[in-house]
């Protein structure tokens, strides 16, 4: 997202948050014979001293035509706006309001990031893009175990260019974000969209980037590269080329921030590695595809001693082990489930089973557990703390 509120506002970033008090913003609301729509407001990028608060206004549609009534649709367009607080007291409470007219329609709260080494938790979900009454069970779920914050393992929604799927996606969070921190990471149903840097104000260059907590190192990737549209028309021999040229180029680059990365923040006590698509796949049709994965990226997991690597992509569970690093598949948002037809020697444990992982960081080591929405625990280890 990267800009500021370009309405009026009274919430001044460095001036108006008050500890256990009420922040507030104002918004001039322009009707242009639509219906106002607000999505948000949502929480992201938070930090022991500071979050921001987005949200996105709507402000009339486009109506989009097909020869001979063929084709019609109202497309909406939005506003996109954000304010970053700061100067906020570590692991401390606050509340919120942008609206400040009366309802509950602005308001929020949110608790900062600790600036110490202390026991938190947090929760995963991944592949929300389809069934969303299953997204919504999962997001309810999630809910009930009060996480510090959210990361979504990529495919959000099904196609990112679909302004309504994302109305849709932000009203099934909407009693969850405005409360949580919510970290995205890059799925080939984003499609590089727009969209998604409009709706999300996350680190560094919105691609991949890292944030941190207590001594936990939380490191995303984007492993879909940006969408370069390949002509349907090149050869196998020239879509070689193209990936030699092109895309590898970004590959390689964002291969270099990881590996500087890792060293830098070998003190870490634990290092949690994110992006969508498997690095173990047990869906027949995609083994080759991880193994070509595995192949440019090498061991720069276990050579770091990364304890744990999350993706989504494969819409089931799936626990891997290799080389002292953990290898969990979870995509079991709300997309329809797949066969898992191909386990892999790797694979420890496998379920085809709607869930999300809870995730909780102690002083001498994490737990992880995957829950399926009736509450049942699908899986549950532990990860020592790097030494």
């Amino acid at each position: 997202m990267k800009k500021l509120s370009v309405w009026t506002m009274s919430l001044l970033m460095s001036l108006s948050v008050f500890y256990g008090g009420i922040t507030t913003a104002q918004i001039q609301t322009t009707k242009s014979g639509d219906t106002h729509k607000l999505i948000g407001p949502y929480l992201q990028n938070m930090t022991p001293h500071s979050v921001t608060i987005a949200w996105a206004v709507k402000t009339g549609s486009t109506l989009v035509e097909g020869k001979n009534n063929t084709y019609k649709k109202q497309v909406s367009r939005y506003t996109y706006h954000t304010s970053r607080l700061t100067g906020l007291k570590p692991d401390s409470t606050y509340t919120y309001d942008i609206l400040q007219d009366g309802t509950d329609a602005g308001k929020g709260t949110f608790r900062t990031f600790p600036d110490r080494v202390e026991p938190f938790h947090f929760c995963v979900l991944g592949d929300t893009r389809t069934r969303h009454s299953v997204h919504q069970q999962v997001v309810n779920r999630i809910i009930e175990e009060k996480p510090l914050f959210v990361i979504n393992t990529g495919d959000l929604v099904a196609n990112g260019n679909d302004i309504s799927l994302w109305e849709t996606f932000f009203d099934i969070n909407k009693d969850l974000i405005r409360h949580v921190p919510y970290y995205t990471v890059l799925g080939n149903h984003e499609k590089d969209s727009k969209n998604y840097y409009d709706f999300f104000d996350l680190p560094g260059n919105e691609r991949y980037y890292f944030f941190s907590v207590g001594d936990a190192l939380f490191v995303v990737l984007d492993m879909e590269g940006p969408d370069y549209e390949t002509p349907r028309y090149l050869s196998p021999k020239s879509r070689e080329i193209f990936w030699g040229k092109v895309s590898k180029q970004y590959f390689d680059q964002e291969k270099a921030w990881l590996e500087n990365l890792l060293t830098i923040h070998d003190d870490a006590g634990y290092i949690f590695v994110f992006f969508h698509p498997t690095w173990y796949s047990i869906h027949l049709s995609r083994v080759a595809e991880a193994a070509r994965r595995r192949a440019y990226w090498g061991d720069i997991f276990e050579r770091h001693h990364v304890q744990v690597v999350l993706n989504g992509h494969d819409h089931y569970y799936e626990h891997a082990f290799h080389g002292g690093t953990h290898y969990i598949v979870t995509a079991g948002g709300g997309a329809p489930l797949y066969n898992t037809d191909a386990i892999q020697p790797e694979t420890i444990k496998y379920k085809k089973i709607e869930h999300f992982m809870r995730i909780d960081v102690g002083p001498e080591k994490a737990t992880l557990k995957a829950i399926q929405l009736d509450g049942t625990i699908l899986d549950d280890f532990s990860v020592n703390k790097r030494q």
